[in-house]
């Protein structure tokens, strides 16, 4: 389907799917109104179960249940007629058609081939992907020249060895925490860098425009590729692609259990993080929001490489741009006083310090840290050379994505008229 065509689908389906819920609202008035007001009921018990522990959070979780219960008990006994359940399909499918003409492939400029590349991989990231792959047979076929990563070596020795070897572009196949110690070495003698999508989640390969689904594909980028320049966040002086986390994160990831029991340990660190009183793990945290407004608690504090898309419906945690040039912040203030959940601050910055009475549990692309502290953030600009195979989008998920109701349909109806969506990002 093409994106132009799918623009209109997206448009039609928006009208036809919202005339006739309005229609069926109207109708079955006031069990609609009824069933909204117990879902957002639940919502907040739920939340006072999640900072409680014990007894008390299961007790609270009990409630946000019943209360759930009643309100799909409430639609049933109410009916439901068609007209709804069509307005409902019709807004459904506008969102993947919406998604499919929002989509964008860019034609970044062509580079020379790297003469003497390699490609460096762990393989035990992403459950063994680089062999499953056959990553280093590949490799040889586009005259780069493979490296495994074994253990017990010091990867970043390796990395600069390749380099004083004549090494003249670097690939990195891994997880986040492989793709920034191979980046840092290639930024600093300024040469192409390419991510290999051979880790678990591949976020800084999602976010730059790769295809997360095609790891042999990736090694194009260094056969006939196109290059752009990407900004590198820095923390203390390590390099991180993706972000660094305080907080309710890095205190659980801090914690034994994190890699047998990631969710159940998320639970168990919430309470200590959102406490409060003095005891809160939060409170040792000091740092300045948007305004210059000094601030001393924080559930979560989120310093990313360029800015996250977060509560969005489309493209929600991913980075739209990557050479924006910034840090992106994003703050979950601890709850007030009497228990009421702080919004979510999100705002963009050069750089960002966090200070507190001694060492910071942190994690810098997702691997656990203790820093000391002020501990300086930065963004470094356009230091990384990074090549794209032609196949890939070149691009985030949301480079093009709207960020409201009335962008999305005027970046549609932009669409539907012939507009290229690279336009809009």
């Amino acid at each position: 389907m093409s994106r132009r065509v799918a623009a209109v689908l997206a448009l039609l389906c928006l009208a036809a799917g919202g005339a006739l819920l309005a229609f069926s609202v109207v109708a079955e008035f006031p069990q609609g109104m009824i069933a909204l007001g117990l879902l957002v009921l639940a919502a907040v018990v739920a939340w006072q179960g999640l900072i409680r522990t014990g007894r008390a959070r299961w007790v609270w979780w009990v409630v946000a249940g019943a209360l759930l219960v009643a309100a799909v008990t409430t639609v049933l006994v109410a009916g439901i007629r068609p007209a709804g359940l069509l307005g409902v399909l019709l807004v459904a499918l506008s969102g993947p058609a919406a998604t499919r003409a929002f989509s964008v492939h860019l034609t970044l400029p062509s580079a020379p081939r790297p003469t003497r590349a390699v490609v460096v991989y762990n393989v035990k990231s992403g459950g063994g992907k680089a062999v499953s792959n056959h990553l280093a047979d590949e490799a040889r076929k586009r005259g780069i020249t493979p490296r495994q990563l074994e253990p017990g070596e010091d990867w970043e020795q390796v990395v600069r060895d390749l380099v004083a070897d004549g090494a003249d572009g670097l690939m990195a196949a891994g997880g986040d925490g492989t793709q920034a110690l191979v980046a840092t070495i290639a930024a600093e003698h300024d040469l192409p860098f390419a991510c290999i999508p051979a880790g678990t989640r591949n976020h800084f390969a999602l976010d730059l425009g790769v295809d997360r689904d095609d790891v042999v594909g990736a090694l194009d980028a260094f056969v006939d590729g196109g290059e752009k320049r990407v900004d590198l966040g820095e923390v203390g002086g390590r390099v991180f692609v993706n972000n660094v986390s305080f907080g309710l994160y890095a205190e659980a990831v801090q914690s034994e259990g994190y890699r047998d029991a990631k969710i159940r340990t998320l639970l168990d660190t919430v309470p200590a993080a959102v406490a409060p009183g003095p005891h809160g793990t939060n409170r040792t945290l000091r740092w300045t929001g948007p305004d210059g407004s000094p601030h001393s608690s924080a559930v979560v504090i989120l310093v990313s490489n360029n800015s996250y898309r977060l509560g969005r419906a489309i493209g929600s945690g991913t980075r739209p741009r990557m050479d924006a040039g910034v840090l992106g912040v994003a703050v979950m203030g601890a709850p007030s006083p009497d228990g009421r959940p702080q919004r979510l601050q999100q705002w963009a910055t050069p750089e960002f310090v966090i200070e507190s009475d001694g060492d910071v549990p942190l994690g810098v692309d997702g691997e656990a840290l203790m820093m000391p502290t002020p501990l300086t953030m930065r963004t470094r600009p356009a230091a990384l050379r990074v090549r794209i195979a032609p196949q890939h989008p070149g691009a985030s998920p949301s480079y093009a994505q709207p960020t409201g109701v009335r962008e999305a349909i005027g970046g549609l109806v932009r669409i539907a008229a012939g507009t290229d969506p690279a336009k809009l990002g």
